[in-house]
């Protein structure tokens, strides 16, 4: 059964860090593109960070470029994402989901939701001013 889940959430206030983790069974991480998307109370989940299949080419969301970064760790099938500079606005609930399929190109279109498969359970991020 595939499955992924996610962890390194908590507090911490506006200018601070955190790093997430999306812990993946083995077939999912190498094969898969994967992406980060993140809901907040009463809005709509949208995606902040993506990692193709294959070329594993990144994508950010403009909220959140140049101070999020994607990393990957083979060895533990494990992608992570570290936030910096963090916002107020940054607060959510923060899902890692896989897909089996190939972005043709870097875009919004990256994050259609109906691309992916598999989802976590989330993990919660506050960011206090």
């Amino acid at each position: 059964q595939a499955r992924l889940v996610e962890s390194g959430g908590g507090s911490v206030q506006a200018g601070g860090s955190l790093r997430l983790s999306c812990a993946a069974s083995v077939y999912i991480s190498r094969s898969y593109s994967m992406a980060w998307f993140r809901q907040a109370p009463g809005k709509e989940r949208e995606g902040v960070a993506f990692i193709n299949a294959g070329n594993r080419a990144t994508y950010y969301a403009d909220s959140v470029l140049g101070r999020f970064t994607l990393s990957q760790d083979n060895a533990k099938n494990t992608l992570y994402l570290q936030m910096n500079s963090l916002k107020p606005e940054d607060t959510g609930m923060y899902h890692c989901a896989a897909g089996a399929f190939v972005a043709p190109r870097a875009g919004p279109g990256v994050f259609r939701e109906s691309q992916y498969y598999y989802w976590g359970q989330g993990t919660q991020v506050t960011v206090s001013s």
